[in-house]
């Protein structure tokens, strides 16, 4: 918990900034690419501990879709989007036109990881940009299953050795939606323990004072 000490809520704050910047951005660009107005709010940034995170996302045994991928760089870490599997179902609806009540078509599991593609790559190039560290995703892979076999097939070797995650929420709109449906989903930031430092370092935290 000392590093809960050091953040404050404005620390967080920069963050939540940082990563409207990035979903801004991010729904340019899945706008562009599916041809209709998307719009992409980040409400709310936390720091949560590695036993929180299952929790978040519903429990172990619920079913979500997740994208994952590595951090590389000065800042080297994982990082997930994950969506609940209904939210994963409306969404590739949203953003293809599909239903996938009979299963998930090969163009609806692209929609979603070129989604946390799109999303994870523009964050971290504006995490990158205002913090000057280099910081770049590596290519994203796409699990739908129990967030408690995802999640500890994703922690295992970081939760020996770290603590906490960064939880970014994420709200996806489309715009021309009559009914004004958003889905909802979380980044989990999980930065390497070493990376921790250097990490808010460049936004003015030292965790070691």
């Amino acid at each position: 918990m000392e590093i809960m000490k050091r953040i404050q809520s404005y620390h967080l704050d920069i963050l939540k900034e940082i990563g409207n910047i990035g979903a801004g951005n991010a729904a340019t660009a899945f706008s562009a690419l599916l041809a209709k107005p998307i719009e992409m709010t980040v409400p709310s940034v936390r720091i949560v501990s590695f036993q929180e995170i299952t929790e978040l996302v519903g429990g172990a045994e619920e079913v979500v879709a997740a994208t994952f991928l590595r951090i590389e760089g000065e800042v080297p870490g994982s990082m997930f989007l994950i969506v609940p599997e209904d939210e994963a179902v409306q969404l590739i609806y949203d953003l293809t036109g599909e239903s996938s009540k009979i299963g998930y078509s090969e163009m609806g599991l692209s929609s979603l990881q070129e989604l946390g593609n799109i999303l994870a790559g523009s964050y971290l190039s504006a995490l990158s940009d205002f913090t000057n560290l280099n910081i770049q995703p590596s290519v994203p892979s796409l699990t739908i299953d129990m967030a408690g076999a995802i999640l500890s097939f994703g922690l295992l070797e970081i939760s020996r050795v770290g603590d906490f995650a960064i939880v970014i929420d994420t709200e996806i709109r489309e715009v021309t939606n009559e009914y004004g449906y958003a889905s909802t989903g979380q980044f989990f930031l999980l930065p390497d323990p070493d990376s921790f430092t250097p990490l808010f370092h460049a936004l003015g935290v030292d965790l070691h004072a």
